[in-house]
C-alpha cells in the first residue's frame, strides 16, 4: 500500500555534477545524493528535495531562499568547498537555529575547521566511489532521526551571539497572513480550506480537522506551515480549549516561537476565565520582557485587559472597568510605537479613546492608523481587517458616507465569525459610551444591525 503521509522536507545543499577540490580531487556529487543522501533522508521518514529537483538553473533564486529558509531540515555537504553552498550554508545558519547537518568527504580540503558543525565525515576513494554505503546511510539517518527529536542548536550563529531570537514568522504582517507565505503541501492546504469554509457547523467541522490530524500523525513529521494552519483552523472553528490542547502537543521548536505563543495567549483569553486570563497575561508579558514583542504582541495583549474592561463594565464596577480601559489604552499605544505599519493596535487605541472622549488624541492618531492601513492595502490583496479599520476609523470620525461605503467592500470580503463579531463588540461600546455623553449613537447602531445581519 503507498505511504500518503505528508512527511518533512529535508533540502539538499550541494553541488552537481562532477567536481574537483582545490587539490585536484574528484568527486561526483550525483552519485552521493542518490546512494548516499537520498537514502538516508528517506530512511529518516522525510523527503529530499534537491534544488535540480525544483528547476535550479545554477543561480542562486526565490525558490531557493524559500527552501532554505521554510523547509524543517537541510543537509549541507561542503566536500569540494564550493562557495554556493557556504554561502546557502549562512543564509541557513542565519534563520534556522537547528535542524542543518553538515558533511563532507574524508580527507577532502576544506577552507577551515569543521569540528564546531560537528560535520559528519563520509567515506570516499580516489576511484569516485563510496566505500562504506550502507554505515554511513546509517550514521546521517541516525544524525536526522537525532534532529527531528531534540532539535539541538546547530547554527554557530545562535550558539554563539546572545540575544538572537528565532521568530519563524513573516515580518510586519498579522499571523492571519502567514498561512499565505509559508510553502508546503498544497493538498493539505486545500483540505484545511475545505474544513474552515464548509456548509457544516463548527461542531461538525472539529471531527473533520481531527479525522485530517489523525491520517497524518507523527505530527512531529509535518511541516511547520501545516502544524500553525491546523491551529489557526482550530481558531477559525472558535474551538479554542482544543485549539490549546492542539498547542501543547506541538515539537517546542514550533511552540516556543512568538507567534504560536501570542496566539496560545488568544486562545486562552478567549476562553475568558480568570485564571486563563492571567496566563495569557503570563505568557504575553514573558514575550516583552524577552524583548521578542511586536506589535501584535501588545495588540493581544492589549485585547485581554480591553476583555477584562468590558467584563467589569458588564458587571456594574466602575471603578475597576476605568482601570483596564486606561491599562488596554496604555498597552494599544505600546504597539502603536513599536510598528506603525500593524493597523491592529492603533485601531483598537482610537475606539478607547473614543470612549474616553479624547477628541484631539482622536484627530492626531486617526490619519496615521488610516495611512497604515492604506499603504497595507497597496502592497497586498486587502483582507476582512483593512476594510473593517477603516469603516471603524471612519464612524469614529463620524464620516458616515465613507463607513457606508467600506460596509460594502466587507459584505463581499471573506471573514470568520469571530471577526464580525470583535467589529460588533468594538461599534457597541462606541454606541454605549456615546449615549452616556448623551451623544447620538443611532448611526453606530445602524452599522452594528447590518453587520449582525450578516454573521453565519
Amino acid at each position: 500500500m503507498s505511504d500518503h503521509r505528508i512527511k518533512p522536507s529535508c533540502f539538499i545543499i550541494m553541488p552537481f555534477g562532477i567536481k574537483k577540490d582545490a587539490s585536484g580531487n574528484v568527486f561526483d556529487f550525483d552519485e552521493i545524493y542518490k546512494s548516499l543522501i537520498q537514502p538516508a533522508v528517506e530512511a529518516a521518514d522525510m523527503q529530499a528535495v534537491r534544488a535540480d529537483e525544483e528547476n535550479a538553473s545554477g543561480i542562486i533564486h526565490k525558490p531557493m531562499y524559500e527552501r532554505l529558509i521554510l523547509s524543517d531540515y537541510a543537509i549541507a555537504d561542503l566536500t569540494s568547498a564550493n562557495a554556493n553552498v557556504f554561502y546557502e550554508l549562512g543564509v541557513r545558519h542565519s534563520v534556522k537555529p537547528y535542524t542543518t547537518i553538515s558533511l563532507f568527504a574524508s580527507g577532502s580540503v576544506l577552507p577551515f575547521d569543521v569540528n564546531f558543525l560537528r560535520g559528519m565525515p563520509y567515506a570516499y576513494n580516489s576511484e569516485k566511489k563510496l566505500t562504506n554505503i550502507e554505515g554511513d546511510i546509517s550514521a546521517l539517518k541516525e544524525k536526522l532521526i537525532a534532529a527531528k527529536k531534540d532539535k539541538k542548536t546547530d547554527s554557530p550563529l545562535y550558539q554563539l551571539v546572545d540575544g538572537i531570537h528565532f521568530q519563524n514568522s513573516v515580518a510586519h504582517e498579522k499571523t492571519d497572513i502567514f498561512r499565505d507565505k509559508v510553502v508546503y503541501d498544497d493538498t493539505l492546504k486545500k483540505q484545511l480550506l475545505l474544513i474552515r469554509s464548509g456548509e457544516k457547523s463548527n461542531s461538525d467541522k472539529l471531527p473533520q480537522l481531527y479525522s485530517l490530524i489523525e491520517s497524518n500523525k507523527p505530527i512531529e513529521n509535518l511541516e511547520a506551515g501545516v502544524l500553525i494552519d491546523i491551529m489557526l483552523t482550530f481558531r477559525s472553528l472558535e474551538e479554542y480549549e482544543n485549539m490549546i490542547g492542539f498547542i501543547k502537543l506541538l515539537p517546542l521548536h514550533v511552540q516556543q516561537t512568538i507567534m504560536v505563543r501570542e496566539q496560545w495567549a488568544f486562545a486562552l483569553n478567549r476562553l475568558a476565565t480568570k485564571e486563563c486570563r492571567a496566563e495569557a497575561i503570563e505568557i504575553l508579558e514573558q514575550l516583552i520582557n524577552s524583548q521578542s514583542a511586536g506589535s501584535e504582541t501588545y495588540g493581544i495583549l492589549g485585547r485581554v485587559y480591553k476583555d477584562m474592561f468590558h467584563e467589569a463594565l458588564e458587571n456594574k464596577k466602575e471603578m475597576v472597568a476605568n482601570a483596564f480601559l486606561d491599562k488596554a489604552l496604555e498597552i494599544y499605544m505600546k504597539g502603536v510605537y513599536a510598528d506603525w505599519r500593524d493597523a491592529y493596535p492603533g485601531v483598537n487605541a482610537l475606539t478607547l479613546l473614543e470612549l474616553k472622549g479624547e477628541t484631539e488624541k482622536i484627530k492626531r492618531l486617526a490619519p496615521v492608523i488610516e495611512f497604515s492601513v492604506e499603504r497595507k492595502m497597496e502592497r497586498m490583496k486587502p483582507d476582512y481587517w483593512d476594510y473593517a479599520s477603516l469603516m471603524e476609523i471612519a464612524i469614529i470620525e463620524n464620516n458616515a458616507a465613507k463607513a457606508s461605503s467600506v460596509l460594502n467592500k466587507i459584505m463581499t470580503t471573506p471573514y470568520e465569525n469571530w471577526m464580525l463579531n470583535t467589529t460588533i463588540n468594538n461599534l457597541t461600546l462606541i454606541a454605549t459610551y456615546r449615549k452616556k455623553r448623551e451623544q447620538d449613537p443611532s448611526q453606530v447602531n445602524e452599522f452594528i444591525n447590518h453587520l449582525s445581519a450578516i454573521t453565519k
